[in-house]
């Protein structure tokens, strides 16, 4: 396993950079938001996902550690290879990503060429967990308001409210920053409806 390549940056292109280590050139997929970090680096440092498949050996390189772990977690989804993981990451910001992942936001992942609504579900599925895990307390908090968020939508749903109209009433009052129960927030976004 190649872990992490450390040369001169001899080629840069939107996907993909020629690091030059010991006289032997790598070239080395990458997402648009280390292309947009390397800068124009003489020497360059990338941490990077070596695979080996039948017909091909692919390395990918992130500029961040935190990026190729978010890769990683990705290409671990059923449906979800290397390429969509980078289209994913070239799109979206790894914050935004872990974002959308953790509050559910399947829009934003279908905004992503190649992700459709059953792909982003899985996703959202499939992750949620692992990346809450990974950030720590703070993402563990946003998982635990987007629970409240999901059980305050699902009660105003039965209570006959249109989900869209729902939805952005919760948004509006979970944005103003102050901690409510299931119950509080129901009743503030009632009145607000």
């Amino acid at each position: 396993m190649i872990a992490q390549i450390k040369g001169r940056l001899v080629e840069k292109t939107p996907t993909y950079v020629v690091v030059d280590c010991g006289g032997v050139g790598y070239e080395i997929n990458i997402s648009l938001n280390t292309f947009s970090a390397l800068d124009n680096e003489e020497l360059c440092f990338l941490f990077t996902h070596f695979i080996v498949r039948e017909d091909a050996q692919l390395l990918y390189g992130f500029k961040e550690k935190s990026e190729r772990e978010l890769f990683r977690l990705l290409i671990s989804v059923s449906g979800v290879g290397a390429s969509t993981a980078m289209m994913i990451l070239s799109s979206l910001s790894p914050k935004e990503t872990k974002q959308a992942i953790l509050s559910g936001d399947v829009n934003t992942l279908k905004s992503v060429k190649g992700i459709g609504a059953k792909s982003a579900e899985r996703i959202i599925i499939d992750l949620r967990d692992k990346i809450g895990k990974v950030e720590g307390a703070d993402s563990i908090s946003v998982s635990s308001n987007n629970t409240i968020k999901e059980e305050a939508l699902s009660a105003l749903v039965m209570l006959g409210f249109a989900k869209n109209s729902a939805e952005k009433a919760l948004t509006k009052i979970m944005n103003s920053g102050e901690e409510m129960s299931v119950e509080e927030l129901i009743k503030t976004t009632l009145k607000n409806l």
